[in-house]
């Protein structure tokens, strides 16, 4: 895909972190952006930054997301691109000894519904609905309508103690990938996820620094904390690369995650 003014792209969880160097991304390749988050103030800021727009949309919330679909195609056309970075979950083990009682606390179903609705289910949201827009583009080179591409983590593969929410949701999100991409090849819609690994983003950057220096060691190759803009440029070379297809790409320096 020609990555330019012609061009338009969705990405949620746009007003920081991995969304933030996404939407900056695209931008800077002329591509007219819509950032989909519920922090207004920061949305608005980046929005206006890059020349975007912001949508103020609950990723969790079935109405908000149509509604913000709507508004986003009403300024800038059908998208073309659409980048899902945004999630909400929850922490916990699956079982965890409480001292205070003597006895184990088991994690609530209702947390773990509320992280597979936080990752999953929105993430299943997002590019289905997106992709339906996508479906009544004219194509393009080698037939392409649109791409589609989900975060997973590497905690899809190697989550830690108390990732139990977390890593089988991101997991899940993986394994939407290849089905989905199977679903909508006759569309010409492609379909793949990145897993992040250890990364600066505003989470991470409150941490303690040594925690933050402990994490960079960990890291085989670049010992550092990876780089919003890495996430970003990986983003466009989906892009620009029709044959990434059905793909659940590590972006990790080869870290591979310890227990704990």
């Amino acid at each position: 895909m020609k990555i330019d003014a012609s061009v338009s792209a969705v990405v949620t969880g746009g007003a920081s972190g991995l969304g933030r160097a996404t939407a900056e991304a695209l931008a800077a390749q002329g591509v007219k952006v819509a950032i989909f988050d519920v922090n207004e103030e920061l949305g608005q800021q980046v929005a206006s930054s890059i020349g975007g727009l912001f949508c103020r949309v609950d990723i969790t919330d079935e109405q908000s997301v149509i509604d913000g679909f709507a508004a986003a195609r009403a300024a800038h056309g059908q998208e073309r691109i659409c980048v899902h970075c945004a999630m909400t979950s929850r922490r916990g083990k699956t079982l965890a000894f409480d001292k205070e009682s003597g006895k184990f606390k088991r994690t609530p179903t209702e947390d773990y519904a509320y992280g597979v609705n936080g990752i999953l289910v929105a993430s299943y949201r997002i590019a289905s609905l997106s992709a339906e827009g996508m479906a009544t583009l004219d194509p393009l080179e080698d037939d392409e309508r649109g791409l589609i591409v989900l975060t997973a983590s590497v905690a899809a593969q190697d989550a830690q103690i108390g990732q139990v929410i977390y890593g089988s949701a991101k997991a899940g999100v993986n394994g939407l990938v290849l089905p989905m991409a199977r679903d909508l090849m006759d569309l010409g819609i492609r379909v793949n996820s990145i897993m992040p690994g250890v990364f600066e983003t505003p989470l991470v950057a409150g941490m303690n620094p040594k925690v933050k220096e402990s994490l960079a060691a960990s890291v085989p190759f670049p010992k550092r904390l990876g780089r919003a803009e890495e996430f970003g440029s990986l983003v466009l070379e989906f892009a620009r690369n029709t044959y990434f297809n059905g793909q659940a790409i590590r972006l990790d320096g080869a870290i591979r995650m310890a227990p704990r």
